[in-house]
């Protein structure tokens, strides 16, 4: 099941939106244009060869860089043909935290980010139009740390490079799932090698998408010593989203709104 649209219009534009799309498409990019080769190394430290990075691959996040405070730790990287699991130089920036910023702008390919930048034209637009758009953005950044320090908690001694908006999005539809349950969600569902578009209900859209991510992190999911998804970062930034919608009012942050329309239209129709 894919979500292509909801039908929950807002009051606003939402600008921070379209700059989040924009400058991660930007700089998805820069990154793909920017490619080039670096030395690995086997667990022997000897060299086995130069394999292809993208050009803003230092800027990835290390768990284990941030979790020891040293951005010269080297990354892993696995299934390399015929060389198997290598180590690559990873020098971060210094401090190396800011990876956890920087990395959240990164993609691994069209699919990453396409599918990321989707859920965020489909369901940031209302969380904006609700927090207004500086606590919006302040809301993004923040469940990006919080999904982030999830993934490293998880594991902090991984030495596998992280990327990616998911976090981010991830309490973008935490917040989504509380205010909007009812809202009809259109989406693409496949039945066999036939597809067809339903209206669904954000609450099971959603619930299913964080229910996989629950039950893929039980089964192992993302623990594999080459990489994987990421998915105590989609947990974090979820649960982050949920919490913090809650504790700012949940529901009745859009009660006040809906109030709102119906006097202007009410206002309008008499005057």
């Amino acid at each position: 099941m894919i979500p292509i649209r909801d039908e929950n219009p807002t009051r606003t534009t939402p600008y921070i939106v379209y700059l989040l799309i924009a400058l991660n498409v930007f700089v998805y990019m820069v990154d793909q244009l920017g490619g080039h080769t670096v030395l690995a190394y086997n667990a022997m430290g000897q060299a086995v060869g130069r394999i292809p990075v993208d050009g803003l691959w230092n800027y990835t996040m290390v768990p284990a860089q941030i979790w020891q405070s040293n951005p010269d730790l080297p990354a892993r990287i696995a299934n390399v043909p015929q060389i198997g699991v290598v180590l690559v130089p990873h020098p971060s920036p210094s401090p190396v935290w800011l990876t956890i910023f920087t990395s959240m702008f990164l993609h691994g390919g069209l699919l990453h980010i396409g599918g990321n930048m989707l859920y965020l034209w489909i369901f940031g637009n209302n969380i904006e139009d609700v927090l207004g758009h500086f606590k919006f953005i302040l809301f993004y950044l923040i469940g990006g740390v919080v999904a982030a320090l999830a993934h490293i908690l998880s594991s902090p001694s991984s030495a596998v490079p992280t990327l990616g908006a998911s976090g981010a999005i991830a309490a973008v539809l935490g917040a989504y799932i509380i205010l909007y349950p009812n809202a009809r969600v259109m989406s693409l569902v496949f039945l066999g090698f036939f597809a067809t578009m339903v209206a669904v209900p954000a609450v099971v859209v959603l619930g299913l998408w964080i229910f996989l991510q629950v039950i893929s992190t039980a089964l192992g999911g993302g623990m594999t010593p080459g990489g994987g998804v990421a998915y105590w970062a989609h947990i974090g930034g979820f649960a982050f989203g949920v919490v913090v919608i809650l504790l700012l009012g949940g529901r009745r942050l859009i009660r006040g709104r809906r109030e709102d329309r119906a006097f202007q239209h009410y206002w309008y129709e008499e005057r």
